[in-house]
């Protein structure tokens, strides 16, 4: 039985892990953490995860989730996700990253942080989509001549754009082609903006309604 804490227990992924961590009898939730800002502090994760009661309250301690689990999970926000990768570090607890959206200087700490704890850190979790970034980057690789055009369309809570899928994508195709990403992407167009250049990554983001995410790759 691993014990484990999720942080960023209350947002959309967090509660889907908490009913995830429900089915699967190898593991057993032992903290489910939130900002201190979080109106659901104190309330049964269970219940707000629509589960049932698990007898486990909403909690803002940090400190106190590393301690009580073997592993942690953290689908929270940018800085966090930094001093959580530090914290799991020091620890010594295994940390799972879904957060997107971080900055050059907390994608260096996660780095370091993984420099002394198992660290998996992902943009999207899904199967199919890791298999989407492999045939994005042998088509961008085989296809050498063609405009790269990438377009990602989530739900209107999403709080970073581009998303970290879109990000990696355009991170695969980039370096199949030897390029720096920095210097070629393109993150919209507005007004009179000359003639595309010829090695440029276009990278566009649509927030809309409820969808949970959509990506494409035009080549």
């Amino acid at each position: 039985m691993i014990r484990l804490a999720i942080i960023g227990a209350a947002g959309r992924m967090g509660q889907a892990l908490i009913r995830c961590s429900k089915r699967l009898p190898e593991f057993t939730l032992t903290a489910a953490v939130e900002s201190d800002q979080c109106p659901l502090l104190g309330q049964d994760a269970g219940l707000a995860a629509g589960i049932g009661s698990l007898g486990l309250s909403f909690t803002a301690d940090v400190a106190a989730a590393f301690r009580s689990a073997q592993a942690v999970i953290d689908f929270s926000f940018p800085s966090a996700t930094a001093q959580h990768a530090a914290r799991a570090a020091q620890s010594g607890r295994p940390l799972v990253i879904g957060t997107t959206g971080l900055d050059a200087e907390q994608t260096a700490a996660v780095h370091t942080a993984a420099t002394k704890v198992a660290i998996v850190w992902a943009p999207n979790m899904s199967l199919g989509v890791n298999l989407l970034f492999a045939l994005a980057g042998l088509a961008a690789k085989t296809l050498a001549g063609y405009d790269v055009e990438i377009v990602e369309t989530h739900h209107r809570h999403k709080k970073d754009a581009p998303s970290g899928t879109a990000l990696r994508l355009a991170e695969v195709i980039a370096s199949e082609r030897r390029q720096d990403l920095d210097a070629v992407a393109n993150y919209g167009r507005k007004g009179l903006t000359g003639e595309r250049p010829k090695d440029q990554i276009g990278i566009h983001s649509v927030r809309a309604g409820d969808v949970v995410g959509d990506h494409t790759v035009v080549l």
